[in-house]
């Protein structure tokens, strides 16, 4: 019960992550590390609904990764980045 509401499983959903979301990605070269990198999706890249490592998305800077934690979206945030 208690996986389903960790942060990280929002991630492994394809449903909940959108183009304009706000994430928290894994880069390939911070797998080890598991350092987080912020941004906003531009392309979902995983076909699959669901993904055990987090859906793979393309940032706006053009960076790939997979999603750890949605943290909302573009409109919500008041941040402007």
């Amino acid at each position: 019960m208690d996986k389903r509401s960790d942060t990280r499983a929002n991630g492994t959903r394809r449903d909940a992550i959108r183009p304009g979301c706000i994430v928290d990605i894994i880069l390939k070269e911070d797998q080890r590390s598991g350092k987080v990198t912020r941004g906003i999706v531009q392309d979902l890249l995983t076909n699959s609904a669901t993904h055990p490592h987090g859906i793979k998305v393309r940032l706006r800077d053009g960076r790939v990764g997979r999603v750890a934690c949605v943290i909302g979206n573009e409109e919500s945030s008041g941040t402007g980045h």
